[in-house]
């Protein structure tokens, strides 16, 4: 018999590749982090013999869910701007919280409940963009937590960087050191937004990813007033602003794309730009509907994200998947619109290909990266299972998942994390709102 790490024994694993397969009653196999194999459980009993077996018959196990945009120190501002809309929120509330509040001690903490909210919900890694990139990539790596790092891009002195030249110079090191090649650690640059900017910066910006080879992220089209701002300020929409820079190319990932027009949506399925798209968010923030069928029809490959708990409130990717079905299902007056296997799809495969990780993650494939999780069905909420994915993106809760592994690595075991103290992890969430509120009086 060979030797294997761990057998995870699940009654259904839904692999995500092939699409709309469901196996029963399967193993995967893992070895030094990663899946060898996955085989009817029998085979698997009578081939390996290994170190730990997860035996779980009442649950589901997929690839490990993909949080494609978030800003995860904003944990603890969460609940501190409620009922506003976007440009109220942000500068009447959040930037002057972030001017007064932002520093590494503050990322690291709220990073570090991004990161055990995200796992105990099945999400193995996390696409950020904030302050101190590189407190959040060592946060990630101590975590043993995935992620992508963006480098936010600014023209204004910050805690941390003074203007765009300072941004784009840190995130260069962050390309080379001490992150370069890490397993678990991947970067990009992520501007804010379009009025974020110079076009001179913008400029030195795509120079300087081209160079790196490194990605680019920025929020785009999130609002109405935000085009209409564009507009009046440069005379272009963001989108062609991006364009006449150099930006609109296969290495863009645009952050919400609410407000798109047809031309717009087919230059950037043209352009192979692919769309984070946030559906809790821009209904909180009342910011629009983004036309995520429209997309797909297009050929833009769309993946879902949470956008930071400020304006969530929640980092439960579950719940954002389901979101993202029934509002695209209104939108486009189409009940068949993103049915349960291609929501799936927008949390896993289709996440990690938008943050060019999908030959290392995003579905149960021998030679992946074992990023796994396992989701409890026996639950009032999600009997009789007639179909599982159904179940899974229709039914299931961020209490319902049981497991996950990263890399290989059990990061929650039967509910319960296995790498965070929990206790001194809430006890420095309390004081950080105590702090905070003081400073608001």
């Amino acid at each position: 018999m060979q030797h294997c790490d761990t057998l995870i024994v699940p009654r259904w694993c839904i692999p995500v590749e092939p699409a709309a397969t469901v196996l029963l009653d399967h193993a995967i196999v893992i070895v030094d982090g990663r899946i060898v194999g996955i085989m009817p459980a029998s085979d698997a009993r009578k081939s390996y013999q290994p170190s730990v077996v997860v035996e779980r018959p009442h649950h589901a196990a997929i690839p490990g869910l993909i949080n494609a945009h978030t800003h995860a120190a904003m944990t603890l501002f969460r609940g501190l701007a409620d009922n506003l809309p976007l440009e109220a929120w942000l500068q009447d509330s959040i930037w002057p919280a972030e001017k007064r509040w932002v520093s590494a001690e503050m990322v690291r903490d709220g990073t570090e409940l991004a990161i055990a909210e995200m796992l105990s919900a099945g999400v193995t890694c996390f696409s950020d963009q904030y302050f101190f990139p590189e407190i959040v990539a060592k946060t990630a790596v101590d975590l043993h937590m995935r992620a992508m790092i963006g480098t936010p891009v600014v023209d204004i002195s910050t805690a941390w960087a003074d203007g765009a030249e300072e941004c784009l110079s840190r995130g260069a090191d962050l390309v080379h050191d001490p992150f370069a090649d890490h397993p678990l650690i991947s970067t990009c640059f992520a501007p804010h937004s379009t009025s974020a900017l110079s076009d001179e910066a913008f400029v030195e910006l795509r120079v300087l990813a081209d160079q790196l080879d490194v990605p680019v992220q920025i929020h785009l089209h999130e609002t109405a007033a935000e085009v209409a701002a564009s507009v009046r300020a440069t005379g272009k929409r963001p989108l062609q602003r991006l364009t006449d820079l150099g930006l609109v190319n296969a290495s863009l990932l645009a952050v919400h794309a609410v407000h798109m027009t047809d031309a717009e949506i087919q230059q950037m399925a043209d352009a192979g730009v692919s769309v984070a798209h946030c559906p809790k968010s821009n209904l909180k923030l009342a910011s629009g509907f983004a036309r995520v069928t429209d997309y797909h029809a297009a050929g833009v490959t769309v993946a879902i994200g949470t956008d930071g708990a400020a304006s969530n409130n929640t980092l439960d990717i579950l719940s954002e998947l389901r979101t993202a079905a029934l509002v695209a299902k209104a939108v486009a007056a189409d009940a068949s619109a993103v049915p349960a296997d291609r929501a799936l799809r927008m949390a896993t495969i289709d996440a990690a290909q938008v943050l060019g990780l999908e030959r290392e993650i995003g579905s149960i494939e021998a030679g992946k990266w074992a990023d796994i999780c396992c989701i409890d069905l026996q639950r009032c909420n999600s009997q009789p299972v007639y179909d599982p994915v159904s179940q899974l993106v229709y039914t299931a809760r961020a209490d319902q998942v049981s497991d996950v592994w990263v890399a290989g690595r059990h990061q929650l075991d039967a509910g319960q994390l296995t790498n965070i103290d929990t206790a001194s992890l809430f006890e420095r969430s309390e004081e950080w709102q105590q702090r905070i509120t003081q400073g608001m009086k």
